[in-house]
């Protein structure tokens, strides 16, 4: 299950964001598809957990978003990780119109567990 962290600029219009929020379940869920966790296309709740920030005045940042994405290691995931980030980055581009973003993709050692 990923957990994507969006920050963005106060002067992000909510269009786009809602654009992005619609995207990202499925281009983050084809990004980090893997054996261990393969993706059928059919998402289900908690599949993917996205959150939204708007930067503070006390925010640095030269780009009008950010958007982290942190799934759990498979060493499947880890040995192509760079491609597939510039894939998520080109195909949220491609969704959204988004220019001036950075997409940082993480993989820790980790664990879920989810309730019903």
């Amino acid at each position: 299950m990923p957990i994507v962290e969006v920050t963005y600029a106060p002067d992000l219009a909510e269009s786009t964001l809602r654009e992005l929020g619609a995207a990202l379940p499925h281009l983050v869920s084809e990004a980090v598809e893997c054996p261990e966790e393969p993706y059928d296309g059919n998402l289900q709740p908690g599949d993917v957990e996205i959150r939204f920030r708007k930067l503070s005045p006390l925010d640095r940042s030269g780009l009008v978003a950010v958007i982290e994405v942190k799934s759990k290691w498979f060493e499947s995931r880890s040995a192509d990780r760079q491609d597939r980030v510039d894939r998520l980055h080109a195909g949220i581009r491609a969704a959204t119109g988004l220019s001036e973003f950075g997409v940082y993709l993480s993989l820790p050692v980790a664990a879920w567990s989810q309730g019903e």
